[in-house]
């Protein structure tokens, strides 16, 4: 499959040094070379002896074999930065091979006509300044495509789905190049230079991989246009730059394609224009069929059902821009955010693409499903696999309008400014209404929460936070925040959390056992009652509570616990009952120094301009908008000390998790009835979609510069992965729970995450075996916290904590 090929050099990797470990070429293996004897543990599965490796100088107590008591085999570090120094680099280098602006160009481009019928495009073309022969590239297309006045397509009379001009190409020595291209059809029996339009180049070179829906991984795409007749007065409604945030810079459509020619904004989608023709006959049914009737998609995927006539007629579309990128991204994609986020492609345009006149049913019907999905669905919810929440918003709500005839309806005549019914900018104002104001204000920009002081006097920790709405907003008020707070204690200087707000720690109800009826160990809801918090003001939009951290007195003493993070996450609902999507703040608070210390935690991920390139807002569409624009808040819940629930085989720390989400692996496999034909569909469909940068290895998309090589271990905490679910069928069976390593599991959130999607169960258990011979992977057992204690003290006192 697509991604096994793109990582068949990594897995060879991997199988390599495992061989090697096995043949005793490693410091430690099954059946390594003879080195001074640890304490005596369970024996792990003997190996077949190799050849002594040479003798090195002792090093710290080598662990037992993998099935070997954490509470009593010795532990040694990771040695990933070893052999993979830098592999964070190395990853971001090659995504940056890929898509590389410029390189190749063709300049000089020109047209002319010889009756009958010669079309010649003459050219200059370049690569690193050099001369280059357009034959010796892997993909060139010379196209032309007609403009109206007001659409980019052919007459009705002219069934061509693009007009190709490329012929016999000749180049000289200087990189002059000449197409010639002679047909007798009769699309090609006039001038084209007298018809007003676009002469469009584009083509690649250095293509190294392919990924699913359609793009092409290539070092060197390139594009030109030239405009004929009179002209093109089109100005495209959307904006490359919006493309952008989630996809390549300059954005390429497929991987390779320019919607930008030559870093002109003028020139927006001109090129897609090539072949997405205004009146093209569409032909991606599946798309509309995935959430207006998921079982006939499946069928219809599968090539085990056709449409009728009259189906083909209801989901008829045309291969407009604005049809295949609206359908796509709210049918095909799991799209990031809400559709209704207009703004996030027509920044600035929305007066022009909300003009009542554009309220048709063929522009309703590129985001919303024909009838509503077919899929069943627990009451009041959406189909899991419905990312936008489009599934079950039908294009006529049948309550309103009853039975309409779509195909002549005139929305409009109702619709409209002076109408009887709403406008279509009053109903859709182009700004998802948890992130916006309807005038487009931010609220996370209107509406501000500081924590502004805290002390700790051995036991408790008091500390006090304020907030601020901005005049602007009419109707809000900071009072009528309902804040959470969060307190979570690192564990010695790491980046994590020994005690995380989260957990739940305590028999606080008094039932004999520690269980869902029980408070979060330090998460609190101000005002309620928390056996270890209080609130000591609340008004006016200040707040003031205390903490009591005597349960963790001796963490304290002892040095465990130097510092906590104290975090707010501001619940505010306006008059519509819409949960505002606002920041949540967090502070370090140094215990012993009694004072903050801001400069604690580097800061790994980029929010602003990465999360939120694609998400417009952290937590709208997958938690709740109160844990907004701070990866430390996710953190505070997404500890080391668990594992990965909704993800097998992965932590829930927020590496791990995120990692392997965004390596496409699917929540909860094992309530997946793979023998459901759209169950499977759309587990197949999810598993496949790539990273939408075109590239998972762009760490930099997230990641600030220089964060995302192996962690050092020194920084971070030993974490647990979740056992493997149980599937029927699957190669990959019962894996257990593991305590790990903070390298594994950063790392191999998305490498394993890639192993499960393939169910690839050799290479997923030859990946477990390197990581146990470079470091520690083993059982966590019955009593995994034990365990994983164990491991994170003994893993801390080798770095003198």
């Amino acid at each position: 499959m697509s991604k096994k090929i793109i990582h068949i050099m990594w897995i060879s990797v991997v199988l390599l040094l495992a061989v090697l470990m096995l043949a005793g070429c490693g410091s430690e293996g099954p059946a390594g070379p003879e080195g001074p004897a640890g304490p005596e543990g369970p024996a792990g599965p003997a190996g077949p002896e190799g050849p002594a490796g040479p003798e090195g100088p002792a090093g710290p107590e080598g662990p037992a074999g993998p099935e070997g008591s954490a509470a009593e085999a010795a532990l040694v570090p990771e040695t990933c930065a070893i052999c993979h120094a830098g592999a964070g680099d190395k990853h971001q280098a090659s995504y940056d091979e890929l898509y590389q602006d410029g390189v190749i160009q063709v300049t000089n481009l020109a047209y002319s006509f010889s009756a009958p019928s010669t079309h010649v495009v003459t050219f200059n073309m370049t690569k690193n300044g050099a001369p280059i022969d357009a034959n010796d590239v892997e993909s060139f297309g010379i196209y032309f495509v007609p403009w109206t006045g007001t659409e980019f397509a052919f007459g009705p009379d002219v069934e061509v789905e693009r007009l190709s001009l490329t012929g016999d190409i000749t180049c000289n020595a200087n990189g002059a190049c000449t197409s010639t291209l002679t047909s007798e059809d009769a699309v090609y029996a006039s001038n084209l230079g007298n018809q007003d339009g676009l002469v469009v180049v584009y083509g690649r070179d250095g293509t190294v991989g392919r990924l699913p829906a359609r793009i092409q991984q290539a070092m060197y795409p390139f594009a030109a246009l030239l405009e004929t007749g009179g002209g093109v007065d089109y100005v495209s409604a959307a904006n490359n730059a919006g493309c952008e945030k989630c996809h390549t810079t300059p954005y390429l459509k497929h991987g390779y394609i320019y919607a930008e020619v030559d870093g002109d904004p003028a020139t927006d989608f001109y090129t897609c224009k090539a072949c997405h023709l205004d009146n093209g006959v569409g032909g991606h049914y599946e798309w509309q069929l995935m959430v207006d009737n998921p079982e006939l998609a499946a069928a219809y995927l599968a090539g085990e059902a056709e449409l009728t006539p009259e189906q083909e007629a209801q989901y008829a579309y045309n291969t407009s821009v604005m049809n295949d990128v609206h359908m796509s991204h709210a049918m095909e994609f799991p799209y990031p955010q809400s559709m209704s986020g207009c703004v996030t492609c027509h920044e600035g345009k929305l007066d022009v693409i909300l003009a009542d006149e554009n309220f048709t049913v063929s522009l309703c019907k590129s985001c919303h499903p024909m009838t509503g999905a077919a899929a069943a669905a627990a009451e009041g919810e959406d189909p899991a696999w419905d990312t936008t929440g489009l599934a079950l918003a039908t294009i006529i709500p049948p309550d309103i309008h009853g039975s309409m005839d779509l195909a002549t309806e005139d929305c409009s005549v109702c619709h409209s400014e002076g109408g009887i019914a709403s406008t279509f900018a009053e109903i859709h104002t182009g700004y998802d209404k948890m992130i916006y104001t309807a005038d487009g204000l931010r609220y996370s920009d209107a509406i501000s929460v500081t924590i502004d002081s805290a002390s700790f006097d051995g036991t408790s920790l008091d500390f006090t936070f304020s907030a601020v709405v901005s005049s602007e907003l009419e109707g809000l008020s900071a009072e009528d925040i309902a804040p959470t707070v969060s307190v979570g204690l690192y564990g010695w200087d790491t980046k994590d959390f020994i005690i995380g707000p989260h957990e739940r720690l305590f028999d606080d109800n008094g039932d004999g056992e520690v269980a869902s009826g029980d408070e979060r160990a330090l998460e609190y809801e101000v005002g309620a009652e928390h056996p270890r918090f209080s609130t000591v003001s609340a008004g006016g939009g200040s707040w003031e509570v205390a903490a009591d951290l005597s349960a963790w007195t001796d963490m304290i003493g002892d040095g465990t616990v130097k510092r906590v993070e104290i975090a707010v996450m501001p619940a505010l609902v306006n008059a519509d009952d819409v949960m505002l999507a606002l920041d949540a703040p967090s502070r370090t608070f140094d215990l012993g120094a009694n004072d903050f210390d801001d400069g604690f935690y580097s800061e790994i991920v980029r929010v602003e301009d990465g999360c939120e390139n694609c998400h417009d807002a952290l937590a709208t569409n997958y938690h709740s908008p109160d844990r907004g624009g701070n990866i430390v808040v996710c953190r505070l819940c997404h500890i080391t000390k668990s594992g990965g629930s909704h993800l097998e085989m992965e932590s829930r720390s927020i590496d791990s998790y995120a990692h392997a989400i965004h390596s496409g692996q699917a929540f909860d496999i094992g309530d997946i009835d793979f023998s459901d034909p759209v169950q499977a569909m759309h587990y197949e469909h999810h598993i496949e979609f790539p990273y939408p940068t075109h590239g998972i290895t762009d760490c930099e998309s997230c990641h600030n510069p220089g964060e995302f090589n192996v962690p050092d271990q020194s920084a971070s905490l030993a974490g647990l992965l979740s056992a493997s679910d149980s599937v029927e069928g699957r190669a990959i069976a019962d894996v257990p729970e593991y305590v790990d390593g903070p390298a594994d599991r950063a790392c191999g959130g998305c490498h394993r995450a890639t192993l499960i999607n393939e169910d690839a169960a050799g290479e997923l258990t030859v990946y477990n075996l390197h990581m146990q011979q470079g470091g520690y992977l083993m059982e966590a057992g019955e009593d995994d916290v034990a365990t994983l204690m164990s491991v994170i003290d003994q893993m801390m006192a080798i770095f003198g904590k």
